[in-house]
Parts: structure tokens; sequence; C-alpha cells
């Protein structure tokens, strides 16, 4: 049987570790996987990547549509993300009965029914295991592995740079912008961390997760979102004396016929197995009806880690490609289940008022929860000092709508000072 032959667009972070498993491991593809593996063109816009990786010259381009247009090349793997240029090759490859492997999240959240239909419509494959958590495996788990259970919840802390900056606030009461300047610092977040700390990246992920668990097309514009700026060191010392950790969750959840998607920072229990997943490290916990609960741990970024996944995905191709079955499992999104809006979603939450020091405040307060049928669950009061007292509440389970009409109306009151935080709490099943 002839070679599969691989054309690798993009030879940053992962497209290098991508170059580094193949110079330890090609030999060895063959035995391990019967199929015979190449790669054969490179494209980056840094020609100084040939001297770098030690590659071919005359199998370098600048120009990645080159290797679109490659009639050697059978897989085509695209590592330069984004939605723009990045887009336009990979409809390109599969137009010309390429397959494609691809680490691009935000392709695949934004354009993903696009490029499977195209995929589908030229009998090729299209992989994305390095999309989300980076070497741990959890796409192909979900569209295989699980794929005879009813999956109910996905639940995951899928971004590792805000991993890593709430665990040093938690662990050295480092404030965010000191965290954030470490992580920028080591690595582990870019000079504009915007998508990271906002929790755009992790919308990505779990529109994509969600997409393949509840078979409906879930994208980022429907993942109700907010980030990490907000959480203070009082409150992560607030949620370690009530028993939780504070990490930024990405969830999807099939209700009642219906898929809540969100991503947000979240009280956890400190039992959970997700509480003690630290640095940056990723995991994802995944529910079913037949299998229970179970969950997938690993490095979520990094050159190696990503790049396992993707020589993963181009090994699978390989062998569809050598063994005749190409598009056996493509766009598993057949169902077109509802998506709850914001105001639906359900949560318990934590609040922190600053209030003045006098009689009545918490009657007050309690008052305008009850009337807009919010439960409180617990209060902490600390002793008051010359800026008036601080409150805690956290409330039993409620909707997005009754919390924040609450909510609007307890700041307005004049006894409260100052709204300090808020952060939903989520009692996940363990």
């Amino acid at each position: 049987m002839r070679p599969v032959r691989i054309g690798l667009i993009g030879l940053g972070t992962v497209g290098s570790g991508v170059v580094e498993i193949f110079a330890r491991h090609e030999a060895d593809f063959l035995r391990r996987t019967g199929a015979q593996i190449e790669l054969v063109r490179f494209a980056d816009k840094d020609p100084s990547c040939v001297e770098r990786l030690r590659l071919p010259a005359d199998k370098f381009t600048t120009d990645a549509f080159e290797i679109v247009a490659d009639p050697e090349v059978d897989v085509v793997v695209e590592l330069i993300g984004g939605t723009g240029v990045a887009k336009d090759l990979v409809l390109a490859a599969l137009a010309a009965g390429k397959s494609v492997v691809t680490a691009n999240k935000a392709l695949m959240a934004k354009h993903g029914q696009e490029v499977l239909d195209l995929a589908a419509q030229n009998g090729v494959d299209v992989m994305f295991e390095a999309a989300v958590g980076g070497g741990i495996p959890i796409i192909s788990p979900l569209k295989h592995c699980l794929v005879s259970n009813e999956i109910s919840t996905v639940v995951g802390i899928v971004n590792g740079t805000t991993n890593y900056m709430l665990t040093r606030m938690a662990d050295d009461n480092l404030d965010y912008a000191s965290a954030l300047a470490e992580a920028q610092e080591r690595g582990f977040a870019e000079a504009d961390p915007t998508a990271d700390v906002d929790g755009h990246d992790s919308a990505a992920k779990i529109a994509i997760l969600a997409s393949i668990a509840f078979n409906t097309r879930v994208t980022t514009d429907q993942v109700a979102t907010d980030g990490i700026r907000s959480v203070l060191p009082s409150d992560i010392a607030y949620a370690r004396q009530m028993g939780y950790a504070i990490k930024l969750l990405a969830m999807a959840r099939r209700v009642d016929g219906a898929i809540e998607a969100r991503v947000h920072p979240a009280m956890i229990p400190a039992s959970h197995p997700l509480a003690s997943v630290s640095g940056v490290y990723n995991a994802i916990f995944v529910v079913g009806d037949s299998v229970g609960e179970v969950m997938f741990f690993g490095q979520g970024a990094g050159s190696l880690p990503a790049a396992s996944a993707v020589v993963g995905d181009v090994i699978e191709v390989a062998r569809h490609i050598q063994g005749g079955c190409l598009g056996l499992v493509g766009c598993t999104c057949n169902e077109s289940l509802p998506m709850k809006n914001a105001a639906e979603l359900t949560s318990s939450y934590y609040v922190r008022l600053r209030v003045a020091d006098r009689p009545g405040v918490l009657a007050a307060v309690a008052g305008i929860f009850g009337a807009n049928d919010v439960s409180i669950g617990s209060v902490i009061q600390k002793t008051a000092d010359e800026t008036g007292a601080e409150i805690v509440y956290v409330t039993h389970r409620t909707s997005e709508g009754a919390f924040h009409a609450a909510l609007d109306e307890i700041t307005m009151l004049e006894c409260v000072t100052k709204l300090e935080s808020v952060l939903r709490v989520e009692e996940l099943a363990t």
C-alpha cells in the first residue's frame, strides 16, 4: 500500500510538536498502526522554520494554498487557527477531496456544520481532537466509546491560562493582576489575554463538546459567557471557608429536552474531582445514563500534548484511507434540541455585599430575595468596621432571571453601599 502523504500548515507551537513526534516515531507508525505515513509538505509564513525544524527546503512554502493544491498530498493538517484564511484552506482542501485534521476550536465552534457537511459531500474525514483539551482524548470518546449513552452533562476546566491564574490566586493569595502578569511571564497567557480571561476560548470548546454530546449544533454565540476578571482573593477565601474551590467552568447540560450551555467562574465542592485540577491542567467530567460519571484529565495545552492529539487524528485518517472507509463518522448533529435562553438558566449564587451597620438590613435584603422567589441557603456576616458590614448570602438554586431581578432591587436599597461580588455555586454530582 502506498504511503499516506501529509501536508502540514502552520509550524508554530503545535506544528513544531507534530514535526518532533514524526521525527521520533515515523518509522514506528507502520508497525503500530498498519499505516505508512509521511510528512511531505510544510507551510508557514516564517521561512526560518526550515532551519529551526531542519526541514527539507524544497518541501517548504510560504503559500499554504500550494499544499492544498498539491496532488501528492492526501491529508491537510491545519494548525494556523482562526476563522479567516484557515477556513478558506480547510474548505478548499475538502473540496479537493483531501481529508483534514485541525486543532482549530474557533473554526469548528463557529463553522463546524459547514465544514462537516462539505466533508460528507466529498467522502472525506475531518478530525479535530486537539481543538478541545489539548492532549486529552475527549472528541473521539464522545463520538465512539460513549455513543451508547444519553449524555446529560459535560462540565470541565478547559482553559489552562485561567486555571493557572485561579490556582495561584488560591494558593498564594495573588490578586488578578499579579496572577495574570505571572502567567504572561511564564508563557501561559498571551499579551492580549482577552480570549482566555473573558471565557471566549472556553465557550468555543464547550460549544464543540455540546454539539457532539447532545447531537445538536451549538455555536459559540449560544453559550452564555462570563470570565474571571471579577474574582477576588477575598472570594476565594470565603469559598475555602465554606468548603468550595473557585474554577472557570465550561458547562453543558440536557435539561427537560433542551440544552443549556455556559461558561463562568463558579464555586464547586472541594470534594469534587474538578476542584483538585490545578495549574495549566484541564479536566472534563461527563455524565451518561449507562456509564455514569467519567473524567478525562491531562495537559490541556503545550506543544507535545496538543501535537499528540493531532498525530493521533492523522494516524486514524491514514487507517481510513488505507481501509477504504473515509467519512465513516462525520457530523453527528442529527437532532435539533432547543437552547435555553440566559434568563432560564438555573444556579445557586454567592453574593457579597457591603452594607450599613444597622438593624433591619438582613431583613430588607431577605425580603427582596423572597419576593422574587429566591430562597436563601446561608448567610455570613463579618464583624462591622468603620466602613460598615460585609454580608455574604448563598442562595438555593434559582433561575437567572429571578436572581438578577432580585439583585437589581437589592442594589437600589439605601442601606447597601456596594455589591462586592457575585458568583455561581454549582453542586456538581460526584
